[in-house]
């Protein structure tokens, strides 16, 4: 509030139409707003202590209390009002926001209910609180920070078992079968998704065009065979924070041992896009000016391919910067003119498009890891995929 230099932020909502900020300030045990809730933050002054307070019928959590009784003030807008005039603030915060869904909870008849009961003298004070929505969604607390690690451990622990023998049997599971052992293993964990996981394969047939597939088509379902590099784009979602994760997986041939050189080799290619795009991580610069900066070093070093990476968080799209999308690497107004700020959480998430002869073809190395963005560096939750993981995985008792 301090940054953005609204000293009085209002967010309100009514009963299962949940603003996507109030969302954020409800008690985990709730699971809606109750009726109309009315959350006040006020700062007397910069940097000052935010006091807090709920135009509610209860309580909301510990950190709101309530500030309306019914019994002597029937009228929730007019206590609301006269919360308002009593603090008397320079600049009121509401969410309504060109850029971001996120910032533009309050719905049209609730504005136009505040506007038409505030008094004329704080109207022009009514300013969009979009920055200030973005930034208290965006910025992760060391609390979560020790959590992220946890919940990206859960969502690799996931991948590794269902890219692995005791799910996939060559020349018998297909590709939406992994996806329903990914849901029900979700279930069974007692976590949640915040999409469904989507399972695709690459191999050497001419026929195969994945490399050029648009991701605005889901991927056809597959009979998994040796030889196949597999892919898988899965997210979870646990004490309210999610996760966005792509990795790569190859099923043994007869005879192989190992995944093959040239595959490890492609895939180094997505690791060294990543280092590029993170190396562009500064503080200050905007998603636009990160993503100009990141193409024009790999164009440099001659790899092909497209990053779109995007903000992690309370949402699996969250609020900050936007840094490429799929099917735009130029310019994105609005969330990508947002400047990259320190304690922020992202999913790198991007593809190299590497030719690889032994297939006489494109591969297209797609991958996507939870990284933390401290003010300095990047540090990826629980690290990154540097090698493919092989179906079955070697066994050395067998003699590998």
């Amino acid at each position: 509030m301090t940054e953005t230099g609204i000293d009085m932020w209002i967010v309100m909502s009514r009963e299962y139409n949940e603003d996507p900020v109030i969302r954020t300030l409800l008690p985990a045990t709730w699971h809606a707003a109750r009726r109309r809730t009315i959350l006040v933050m006020y700062q007397p002054m910069p940097n000052s202590k935010v006091e807090t307070y709920a135009v509610a019928r209860y309580d909301v959590g510990k950190s709101f209390k309530r500030a309306w009784d019914p019994e002597a003030q029937p009228d929730q807008w007019k206590a609301l009002m006269e919360l308002i005039s009593s603090k008397n603030p320079k600049k009121i915060g509401l969410n309504f926001a060109k850029d971001y869904g996120h910032a533009d909870g309050l719905t049209h008849f609730e504005h136009d209910e505040f506007v038409a009961n505030l008094p004329e003298a704080h109207k022009s004070k009514v300013v969009s609180a979009q920055t200030l929505a973005v930034r208290w969604l965006e910025t992760r607390t060391s609390a979560e920070m020790a959590a992220y690690k946890h919940i990206q451990e859960l969502a690799h622990y996931i991948i590794a078992e269902g890219l692995s023998d005791r799910v996939i049997t060559p020349g018998v599971t297909t590709t939406e079968d992994v996806v329903w052992f990914y849901r029900e293993k979700i279930v069974e964990m007692k976590l949640d998704t915040w999409f469904h996981p989507t399972v695709d394969i690459q191999r050497p047939d001419p026929a195969s065009a994945e490399a050029s597939r648009s991701f605005a088509v889901r991927p056809d379902e597959q009979v998994i065979m040796p030889g196949d590099l597999l892919h898988i784009d899965f997210g979870i979602k646990y004490l309210r924070l999610n996760t966005d994760t792509q990795e790569l997986a190859y099923v043994l041939k007869a005879g192989e041992t190992e995944v093959p050189k040239y595959l490890q080799d492609a895939l180094a290619v997505g690791n060294r896009l990543q280092d590029i795009l993170t190396s562009n991580y500064v503080s200050g610069r905007t998603g636009n000016e990160i993503l100009a900066a990141a193409r024009k070093q790999m164009e440099s070093e001659g790899i092909k391919g497209s990053i779109y990476t995007h903000p992690l968080g309370y949402y699996g799209h969250s609020a900050g910067p936007t840094i490429g999308m799929w099917d735009n690497q130029g310019i994105n107004p609005g969330s990508g003119d947002f400047p990259l700020h320190a304690n922020t959480g992202y999913a790198i998430e991007l593809n190299a498009v590497v030719f690889v002869k032994e297939w006489n073809k494109d591969v297209r190395v797609m991958l996507e890891e939870g990284a933390f963005f401290d003010g300095e560096k990047v540090t990826y939750y629980n690290g990154r995929q540097k090698s493919i993981l092989a179906i079955p995985r070697v066994s050395n008792y067998l003699g590998y």
